[in-house]
């Protein structure tokens, strides 16, 4: 900007005004920023699904479960070229508050199934040699100071009673939205402990198909395969399936829209206001620089380039103090286990700040563009 100076003393002028401006974009900013963050938790498991996966339920409820006779029959069934599954465990680590999720899993099969989580070949053949060996994400490890070696107690409540596991490896994500707060610890074991009624039983299972643009066809196989049984099927993709859990907290998109909206309506008002204010103060001086030959388009652009210093500063302050804010892990204690402010996130707040920067500078903008030297003079 080649009269920066100037620009910098008129926004100087009123210097709580200024920077009461910027605290207001900042703030709007900050929010903003934590919007994108809830709606990228709530959506990351369906976000990031993948697109070759398919997910198989009992029909009436998720917490019924499958005979483990049907993995068999699945691999049978054509387009299906793995199967993996899992169960629920829902234990308490030291305190009800510490919630992370834990599950059983197919050992022979899980690491196949996931290759998104990362883990290194020493790690997982100790894991699969204990029989109460257990996994862990890098955030869970790093949560409770969990390291290798660590053996971990945990009270069981779907099946009660003191289960410990012997932490033997720990998963990282290829992404950075890859959930990494999980617990992973044998079937088989857990088999062992349950309730005779409920042994042979698993919780849903996973299953890779050939080509992922016949899944509904081969959802609809399956689902056919296991109907009018005591244990019929509800099959869908990994994302309608993930999609399914963030519907269950509500619309969280129009939630986010809305309180957006009324945040940045809010902010335009407030800016706008400021603009059309220290424009009226400066009648005099537009008149002159007028006076001086400046043109219109100069006085117009000045003014807008006022505005858009603010939105920029106050915006860019915003963003930063949401990214650092993230970058402190989840504060949930689980229940968000992917709390990340992505690039494109950030890339979106500047933009809305610059936007709202030139929509509530440009009536002022405009208004002082069409200032006549001769009735300023006189207003003065």
């Amino acid at each position: 900007m080649k009269f920066s100076s100037l620009i910098l003393a008129n926004l100087l002028r009123k210097k709580l005004r200024t920077a009461l401006t910027i605290g207001s974009f900042a703030v709007a900013l900050f929010l903003f920023g934590l919007l994108i963050v809830f709606q990228g938790a709530f959506s990351a498991n369906a976000d990031i699904a993948g697109t070759d996966r398919l997910v198989i339920q009992n029909k009436t409820s998720l917490i019924q479960p499958l005979p483990l006779s049907y993995r068999d029959r699945l691999l049978r069934i054509p387009g299906i070229t793995q199967v993996t599954h899992d169960n629920w465990f829902g234990g308490v680590y030291q305190d009800k508050k510490n919630f992370f999720a834990q599950f059983a899993v197919d050992v022979d099969n899980q690491r196949q199934m996931y290759p998104e989580f990362v883990i290194s070949d020493d790690q997982w053949k100790a894991f699969a040699g204990d029989r109460e060996g257990a996994i862990a994400g890098a955030g869970l490890a790093k949560r409770f100071g969990w390291k290798i070696g660590d053996r971990i107690p945990i009270q069981g409540t779907i099946v009660p009673g003191a289960w410990e596991f012997n932490i033997h490896g720990i998963y990282t994500g290829k992404r950075p939205e890859d959930d990494t707060s999980q617990f992973w610890f044998h079937w088989d074991m857990f088999e062992e402990r349950v309730p005779a009624e409920v042994k042979g039983l698993v919780g849903w299972y996973v299953v890779r198909i050939d080509n992922p643009d016949h899944g509904a066809e081969v959802a609809r196989a399956i689902d056919q395969e296991f109907s009018n049984s005591p244990y019929e099927t509800k099959t869908e993709t990994e994302k309608a399936f993930a999609t399914g859990f963030a519907k269950q907290m509500g619309n969280i998109e129009f939630l986010i829209m809305a309180i957006g909206s009324i945040v940045f309506f809010t902010l335009l008002l407030v800016t706008g206001n400021t603009m059309a204010i220290a424009v009226r103060e400066r009648v005099g001086e537009l008149a002159v620089l007028k006076a001086l030959g400046y043109s219109d388009r100069f006085v117009l652009l000045m003014v807008l380039e006022e505005s858009l210093v603010v939105a920029l500063i106050g915006g860019g302050l915003g963003i930063l103090l949401a990214k650092l804010f993230t970058m402190g892990g989840d504060p949930t204690h689980g229940f968000l286990p992917r709390f990340y402010l992505p690039l494109t996130g950030i890339t979106a707040g500047i933009a809305a700040a610059i936007a709202v920067g030139i929509i509530a500078g440009l009536l002022p903008a405009i208004s002082a563009m069409r200032l006549r030297v001769v009735d300023a003079l006189r207003r003065v």
